[in-house]
């Protein structure tokens, strides 16, 4: 049975060190923060393998443990970040660190601070509820673990829970219980040897964002895993109390257009991971002057040299891993749905099951094969009851921080001249929209520069990725302003970050035939990961929406991946119907037919409202 405050000597000393300094420290002005790339970087160092220090000595983790949070606590105290998103990152992983060393009380302040900070309604009612009836019950027991302390969480945690409003929580709720019935010890240490264990033996050393990893793993191994059928017991009986599904308000504002409309076809880009064109026959663009990679449009390799395979192409080993990776999906939705497929038994048996090493290899196959289906799935969202829309491919690799080369000038100056010539076709073949659900920010150089390129200090790798960055910034730009007869719609992002503050590319960008999407559910209502910022103009459904992936199978996916095609399926109706509209007026037309909320954070489009719109001529 564990103590409250228990921490070891050596840490604590540690600890005292660090106060000391905060103390001298306490005069000084903060440092104002107007991007995610003016914050400091750290680097630690840390014995042997993530996988095996995370899962290890005590003491020897509350000390790494003290040492992140003296540098946490260094940034909140004396930085100036008026961002969040920012903000919740860092004080979720001092709350871990806090949890994990047996600061309590401070764990049960910085919940409070927290949940100030959200913003999305779900998150505001939800957040930190967990983490505070553990806590809560620690201080009331004395223990974090035995009968009386799981008694006492599950007491607190079903006051939490017992009252909330269901048509706002539900979503989250279900996601929230179905986490609960598939995690594991071992899927938590095959997801540390998949994501950190790789830049750990490239580099030496973690960066910040891969200590917090650690510390969230940590918190979950010890703290919250325990704890794991307390918390399903509590969330099921939840659930089972409330369970009435939102209506969908999608079909009622959607529009599907029939050939007899007197069409004009209209060329719609995916610039993604690749289109299995096999699935759409009829809808795909032939071009007279074929590409070096093809008569469907432009593809690139990894390394930006032309490809003539249209979709990402899978090693043997990927390629036998595809029909468990789809069964995994669906096994996973319908465990949040409450529905006892077979595909929901399987995932929970393997959940169950596998060891740190096959949940490593299934997360690796994850990466893989979750870049292979991307580009199909948001296709088939894209094209969806509009006779008139041809597929163009545009392919190439965007999971930077996964490719197994080292970035470098050259290759980034590569990519920018490709993209150039990509630019160059858009405007000869008369693309009139393209869909980019993807985007880039420096800090995905940096983890790019951490699995690839040692013994970079942590100051010498965010400039390398900040030069990096540039160059790609640049490409991507570069790309949208010389289409300016072409309409480009982007994902705002999954981070639930300020897409501006972050400087993702493309959606923080501002251009006038640009449009950025954030993601809702089938209510309308905001997803819990959606990005947003002021370039985030509209909104559309991200949650579970059905397409096809490659092979020909219908998966639900989730995303703002999966909202941003389907604003590019509107535009790509509104430019069948008149070919004369400029990207300008598409952009018009969708957020004049869009339907503001209450809060004003979200702008819904609607399909139908828009068509009139163009028919009457208004607006």
């Amino acid at each position: 049975m564990s103590r409250i405050g228990s921490i070891s000597r050596g840490a604590l000393g540690v600890l005292l060190a660090v106060l000391a300094s905060w103390a001298l420290a306490q005069g000084t002005a903060k440092t104002k923060v107007s991007s995610e790339t003016d914050l400091p970087r750290f680097l630690y160092q840390i014995p042997g393998t993530a996988s095996d220090f995370v899962d290890g000595d005590e003491a020897a983790f509350d000390a790494f443990t003290v040492r992140v949070r003296g540098d946490l606590d260094h940034v909140l105290s004396d930085y100036d970040i008026a961002d969040k998103a920012t903000q919740r990152e860092l004080l979720g992983a001092r709350l871990d660190a806090q949890e994990i060393v047996g600061d309590y009380k401070g764990g049960l302040e910085t919940i409070e601070q927290l949940r100030g900070l959200q913003e999305k309604p779900s998150a505001k009612l939800l957040f930190g509820l967990q983490a505070k009836a553990r806590l809560e019950a620690a201080l009331e027991t004395g223990a974090t673990s035995g009968d009386a302390y799981v008694a006492a969480f599950k007491r607190h945690y079903k006051e939490a829970i017992d009252p909330l409003p269901w048509d706002v929580v539900q979503d989250s709720v279900k996601e929230a219980y179905r986490g609960a019935r598939i995690g594991s010890k071992a899927a938590a240490l095959g997801q540390v040897k998949t994501m950190v264990d790789p830049p750990l033996a490239k580099s030496g050393s973690l960066d910040n964002l891969q200590a917090w990893q650690l510390l969230g793993a940590r918190n979950y191994l010890t703290r919250s895993l325990p704890l794991q059928s307390a918390r399903v017991e509590v969330l099921k009986s939840y659930i089972d109390a409330h369970n009435v599904v939102k209506p969908d308000i999608w079909a009622a504002r959607e529009v599907t257009l029939t050939a007899d409309q007197k069409l004009t076809p209209v060329l719609v880009a995916i610039w993604d991971s690749g289109i299995d064109v096999s699935l759409f026959p009829g809808q795909v663009f032939n071009d007279p002057k074929p590409t070096a990679s093809g008569n469907h449009g432009l593809a690139w390799d990894d390394e930006g040299h032309p490809s003539k395979s249209w979709t990402h192409p899978l090693t043997a080993a990927q390629t036998q891993a595809y029909p468990a990776f789809r069964d995994d999906i669906k096994g996973g939705v319908d465990l949040q749905n409450g529905v006892d497929s077979p595909e929901a038994q399987a995932l929970q048996k393997k959940m169950a099951t596998f060891t740190p090493e096959q949940m490593r290899q299934r997360g690796e196959f994850a990466l893989a094969l979750g870049h292979y289906v991307h580009g199909t799935h948001c296709a088939g969202i894209a094209v969806r009851g509009n006779p008139a829309a041809r597929l163009v491919v545009a392919r190439f690799n965007d999971d930077l921080p996964y490719l197994n080369f080292a970035p470098t000038t050259v290759w980034a100056k590569r990519m920018k001249a490709n993209f150039h010539t990509l630019s160059l076709y858009f405007n000869s073949r008369h693309v009139r929209v393209v869909n980019m659900s993807w985007g880039d920010e420096v800090a995905e150089f940096e983890q790019w520069l951490s699995r690839t390129v040692p013994s970079l200090t942590a100051e010498e790798r965010k400039k390398r990725a900040s030069e990096l960055f540039s160059i790609w910034r640049e490409a991507v730009e570069g790309a949208i302003k010389n289409s300016p007869g072409t309409l480009f719609i982007t994902a705002a992002g999954n981070s639930d970050s300020d897409a501006s503050f972050i400087e993702d590319v493309p959606s923080s960008l501002h251009e006038p035939n640009l449009i950025t999407v954030g993601a809702v559910n089938q209510a309308g209502d905001e997803t819990s990961f959606t990005s947003s910022g002021e370039t985030v103009l509209v909104h559309a459904n991200g949650y579970h929406v059905e397409s096809f992936v490659p092979g020909g199978a219908r998966l639900p996916l989730s995303g703002t991946s999966m909202a941003s095609p389907n604003v590019v399926n509107l535009a790509a109706k509104l430019f069948a119907l008149d070919p004369s509209l400029t990207p300008q007026r598409v952009i018009e037309l969708i957020r004049a037919g869009a339907t503001a909320s209450d809060d004003g954070r979200r702008h819904l489009i609607d399909e139908k409202a828009s068509v009139a719109l163009l028919k009457n001529g208004t607006h």
